[in-house]
């Protein structure tokens, strides 16, 4: 079909356009019934966002994605041009991808009326059907509509009062396309209120021309429910012109985190065939956002971005890398101690409150790593009481005995996996913890258990853990 050049070969095809709305509403109800999800590569979203989005587009509606930072909005947005037609035809030459059928633009009209069924067609791809703006406060009514264009005027030699010396903005030339205005609320209300005819009757007015160019767009804008109130605001009438709100959220579970992590992840291959990772490594690393969402110091409204795990695990994997080229080991195993490496990425996703800059950025992340490794303790090894009888055995006497005897326990930062592991092998109450209440722990994974006892005896107040130059020393709290 993209083969065609004129617009009588065009009308012998029998070829019908169709609007943006009914192009994606057509093209997803043939997806429904193949069983076939537009939206690959979003993940816990499948019985929440997706519905709602497939139900909007079904009625036609534009749409508002109202959710907190790094919930993948902007990716749904960009994941809808999966449902518009291969490619579309369009006036040769048009400054806004006029239909053949149905020109809006002087130029297209004056085209067709000049060579009839010998007017040249061409053939727009959907990948250049999707436009994306930024809303920032110096954007202006020209930028998105158009404005009278003097040097086209001089050019042409053509008078204000002519309609071609017009330069159209983004949103015309954007007719026939999906037109996202990410972060919406940051658009001045002078702005958002040029929006309201092009919405809902299809109307523009640039300097004074009064154009009837119903244009043919699906409107995606997205906001975050924090800009309502500390940056700007949706002006009222524009909200009553979106014919869907829809709210995205975080992951509701670690196993979603991991599966989104995993996949945005940009990991060298040689960093994995290097470093092993083991599975509880990455539950902590995905526990550590979670903690940050409830977290006292952190601002709940400001959100805790899906990204920050994405990077986390990015310098985890490097940490992990760095040590092995270090010690020049070919081979290594993530570690606890390999968590210091991701703290870069905390500090640069969360926003703190007070009491949070009171505490101090580094500090902030450190207490969320210690936090999620107090969450998965109990997973492995027995609870341990604030409280309990003086007389009663505890299954960590023995190694906190230990430690007491030897005076502390020092794991440095980049020694090689021999020392690491003979540091860990040369207290045996370690090894009598794992065989007891872990007897079926994989191989790879021992080590990092290991250490997990170490961390969390100290995030319950049986051992010290101090970070010192070289790595980290636990001694006994006395």
């Amino acid at each position: 079909m993209n083969t065609i050049a004129t617009l009588g070969e065009l009308k012998k095809s029998g070829y019908t356009c169709r609007d943006i709305k009914d192009e994606l509403r057509q093209n997803l109800i043939a997806k429904i019934k193949a069983g076939q999800t537009p939206f690959e590569g979003v993940h816990g979203f499948e019985h929440t966002v997706i519905p709602e989005l497939e139900r909007a587009i079904l009625s036609r509606h534009n749409i508002n994605l109202l959710g907190l930072r790094g919930q993948a909005k902007t990716r749904l947005a960009r994941l809808m041009v999966s449902l518009l037609d291969e490619y579309i035809p369009f006036v040769s030459g048009s400054e806004i991808n006029d239909d053949p059928f149905q020109p809006i633009s002087r130029y297209a009209k004056d085209l067709i009326a000049e060579k009839g069924d010998a007017t040249p067609i061409s053939w727009l791809h959907r990948d250049e059907r999707f436009f994306e703006k930024l809303a920032t406060p110096d954007v202006t009514v020209a930028d998105l509509i158009g404005d009278v264009d003097p040097i086209k005027a001089a050019n042409l030699k053509l008078s204000y009062a002519d309609d071609r010396v017009i330069h159209f903005g983004m949103i015309p030339r954007a007719n026939r396309c999906i037109f996202v205005i990410n972060e919406l609320p940051d658009l001045q209300a002078r702005i958002q209120v040029a929006l309201f005819n092009i919405l809902q009757e299809g109307d523009i007015q640039i300097r004074g021309f009064k154009l009837r160019m119903p244009l043919d767009l699906q409107f995606i804008f997205t906001a975050n429910p924090e800009d309502y109130t500390n940056r700007g605001s949706i002006v009222t009438p524009l909200k009553d012109r979106i014919g869907s709100q829809i709210l995205t959220h975080y992951p509701e579970s670690i196993e979603i985190a991991k599966t989104i992590t995993a996949q945005e992840a940009k990991l060298e291959k040689e960093q994995k065939e290097r470093v092993y990772v083991p599975e509880l490594a990455m539950d902590i690393l995905e526990q550590i956002s979670f903690v940050a969402r409830d977290s006292e110091f952190v601002d709940a409204k400001s959100g805790v971005s899906a990204r920050m795990s994405i990077t986390a695990l990015e310098n985890l994997m490097s940490a992990a890398e760095r040590r092995s080229l270090r010690a020049g080991d070919d081979y290594t195993s993530l570690r606890l101690s390999d968590f210091m490496g991701i703290v870069p990425s905390i500090t640069g996703k969360v926003e703190l409150v007070y009491e949070g800059e009171q505490e101090g950025a580094a500090e902030v992340a450190q207490q969320l790593i210690s936090q999620a490794v107090h969450h998965f303790f109990p997973n492995y090894f027995p609870k341990i009481e604030k409280l309990h009888k003086k007389d009663l055995v505890s299954p960590y006497d023995s190694l906190l005995e230990y430690i007491f005897t030897e005076g502390g326990v020092v794991i440095t930062d980049d020694c090689s996996d021999a020392e690491y592991q003979s540091s860990l092998d040369s207290i045996q109450p370690l090894d009598d913890l794992i065989k007891k209440y872990i007897p079926k722990v994989k191989k790879e994974d021992r080590y990092f258990m290991k250490e997990l006892v170490l961390w969390g005896l100290a995030e319950y107040r049986k051992l010290s853990k101090e970070r010192i130059t070289e790595g980290y020393q636990f001694k006994d709290l006395l």
